[in-house]
């Protein structure tokens, strides 16, 4: 069995991406591939546990390092038990956020040394790193309009990416709620990361209609993807 794609979507608050990363699973789905979707904090039992936690909005004031380290935990186990499995069964692994959002949440804005983060990662992703990263950019100021209007609507008109397990007391959590500053701070460090690692990544211009947004995700997933593997 040939081992799959990794596919992430990252990005600010109210970017989209989710929307994408769920539009590019029923393309590839529809297209004969094997695709799991996932996304962190979150992907496994025990990590949505965890995700709970993390982005409830009256957890007790705590530090960013522990913050990471919670995700650092979540993350452990999602790949073990959803992650590394459905990639050594063949199958598009699609995760809405991963690392990078612990490099850019907690590193770029919240000031945990890279050295720390970096420790984790290698413990934790080892070898199980993005084929390919989607960065879904748009201004801090449009995101947070975005994400109030999402929060606002009515619970029938509610967005697509909405679960049964993403309580909508959920959404309206501590990373949305925080001050334009950090926000801006979060884009700047998803486009520095994609800057440095061009090879893995690409941004996408979420301003856009969701339609133009997915056909330049495709595109990105026939050139990145589809091409290396012929």
């Amino acid at each position: 069995m040939t081992a799959g794609w990794f596919i992430t979507f990252e990005g600010g608050e109210g970017s989209g991406k989710s929307t994408q990363a769920k539009r590019l699973a029923d393309r590839l789905t529809a297209a004969g591939h094997d695709v799991t979707v996932t996304r962190e904090p979150g992907g496994s039992p025990f990590a949505e546990r965890l995700r709970a936690i993390i982005l409830d909005p009256n957890l007790e004031k705590h530090s960013p390092l522990a913050e990471a380290l919670l995700f650092a935990s979540a993350r452990a186990d999602h790949l073990e038990q959803v992650i590394r499995p459905a990639l050594a069964a063949g199958h598009v692994v699609i995760c809405d956020r991963f690392s990078d959002s612990t490099r850019v949440y907690q590193g770029y804005a919240g000031r945990v040394e890279p050295r720390l983060l970096e420790a984790l990662e290698l413990i934790i992703v080892q070898q199980t790193k993005p084929d390919l990263t989607i960065v879904v950019d748009i201004p801090a100021e449009i995101g947070l309009a975005r994400a109030a209007l999402r929060l606002n609507a009515p619970a029938a008109q509610a967005p697509s990416e909405r679960t049964a397990k993403q309580p909508r007391s959920l959404l309206a959590d501590r990373f949305e709620s925080r001050g334009l500053d950090f926000h801006k701070k979060l884009r700047e460090g998803f486009l520095e990361i994609a800057r440095l690692e061009p090879q893995r990544c690409v941004i996408v211009d979420g301003q856009r209609s969701p339609d133009d947004v997915a056909r330049e995700v495709w595109a990105a997933v026939e050139s990145r993807l589809f091409t290396e593997a012929r």
